[in-house]
């Protein structure tokens, strides 16, 4: 074989596992341009490979993704720890099709994507691998040096943990977007009555502002202290107002212009017809993704 045609070789494959790649790193991190860092460390390590030797090229690119994103991610929590106010996840635009693979969808949403943010790095590399791309335990020792006896114990200590703190049952895209559409009729009416239907009463409401923008820097905790946070917010601001629906992480959810000017995205998460979390992304860095023309298709 070529030197060019091995290079042409290489270069197929990881075109092919893209997409799979992004999103193994994208859940790891829940960064998108961390994410495709880890995939350009990932394509250099991978032209550098004897494929002779590699019997398993799929496992080979996640086995070195992983352990780039584990890297990353370790050196990440400094970062985070200096953030200013509420860190959300970095939200992606996705085609409709991503939120009907359902295991998928949950485990990249908003609400799934912060119970991972509490997970040791090493314990969410096994659940995003194990959970979300059903790779076995052998393939994850390898990733993420451990032996498959301990990555048993590590994956059933993570799903225990991500267990207690997810949704009872996981709402249907819609569901979400019933909900949706009735919090932002309640907005455009501005009637208090009518948000309070919407939100359960122990709501939390999560925005981030990266110190770029204006946003609580701390969680706004019930339906009564939200409902004034958003009408509030809303009677100060002079530009209108106006909600669009998107597709954001697999799941419906709202792009807000003011003024005309697109300005934040909000996720929520719903139980039982009502909105339990509202995820408001404002910091400007982490909107790139939402404003490409072209929505992603992760896997």
């Amino acid at each position: 074989m070529t030197d060019h045609t091995t290079a042409q070789t290489a270069t197929d494959t990881f075109v092919a596992h893209r997409n799979l790649l992004f999103t193994v790193a994208y859940e790891m991190l829940g960064s998108a341009a961390d994410a495709e860092d880890v995939l350009q460390e990932t394509w250099l390590r991978w032209v550098k490979a004897d494929l002779g030797q590699v019997s398993d090229q799929r496992a080979y690119l996640v086995r070195i993704t992983t352990r780039q994103a584990l890297n990353r991610l370790r050196t990440m929590k400094r970062r985070r720890e200096a953030y200013v106010g509420q860190w959300l996840p970095e939200p992606l635009l996705t085609t409709p099709d991503v939120a009907e693979d359902i295991e998928l969808a949950e485990s990249m949403s908003m609400a799934m994507m912060l119970v991972l943010e509490s997970l040791s790095p090493t314990e969410r590399a096994v659940f995003v691998l194990r959970e979300v791309f059903e790779v076995d335990y052998d393939e994850i020792a390898e990733a993420v040096g451990k032996t498959p006896a301990a990555v048993r114990q590590i994956a059933h200590r993570a799903r225990g943990h991500v267990d207690a703190r997810r949704p009872r049952r996981t709402a249907s895209a819609s569901e979400t977007r019933a909900a949706l559409e009735s919090f932002q009729r309640a907005l455009d009416t501005g009637n208090p009555q009518d948000l309070l239907d919407v939100l359960a009463p122990d709501v939390v409401l999560l925005s981030d502002g990266g110190g770029v923008k204006r946003a609580a820097l701390s969680p706004v905790v019930g339906a009564e202290k939200i409902v004034r946070f958003c009408l509030g917010g809303s009677a100060k601001v002079e530009a209108p107002i106006t909600c669009e629906p998107t597709m954001v992480n697999g799941s419906p959810a709202l792009a807000i212009h003011r003024g005309g000017e697109f300005d934040s995205v909000m996720a929520v998460r719903v139980e039982d017809a009502r909105i339990t979390g509202l995820y408001f992304v404002r910091n400007p860095e982490k909107l790139t993704r939402v404003t490409a023309e072209t929505p992603l298709t992760l896997r």
